[in-house]
């Protein structure tokens, strides 16, 4: 059964730092077979909204208003995707979660925007970020 488990979020003041994990567990990233991972939040009331995404050469994407503060990266022998946040702002506030396409030929295009539209398998259950002034 594939599980993603996110941790690391929290309360923090602007200006702040976070760094999320998800661990993934019940199959294996394949750089072989390809694949597409991402961050994504949701805050109350809001859609949710892609926040930063990564394929399996190292290709990254990030949503524009979090540029320059976040950066997505991935330990592919722990199954293990980070999500470094600084220098956070109250609208960062937000459940976060990450989400997993395996998909031969999966890309994430540096700029585009794409990626957050992708159907991701699987899923997991979130870690919230709360950002106070």
């Amino acid at each position: 059964q594939v599980q993603l488990v996110e941790s690391g979020g929290g309360s923090v003041q602007v200006g702040g730092s976070l760094r999320l994990s998800c661990v993934g567990s019940g199959y294996t990233y394949s750089t072989s077979r390809g694949y597409c991972m991402g961050w994504f939040r949701q805050a109350p009331g809001k859609e949710r909204e892609g926040v930063a995404g990564v394929d399996n050469d190292g290709n990254t994407s990030y949503k524009e208003s979090v540029k320059g503060r976040f950066t997505i990266s991935q330990d592919n022998a722990k199954n293990t995707l980070y999500l470094q946040m600084d220098s956070l702002k109250p609208e960062d506030t937000a459940m976060y979660y990450c989400a997993v396409l395996g998909r031969p030929g999966c890309v994430v295009v540096p700029g585009s925007t794409a990626w957050m539209v992708y159907q991701y398998n699987y899923w997991g259950q979130g870690t919230q970020v709360t950002v106070s002034s």
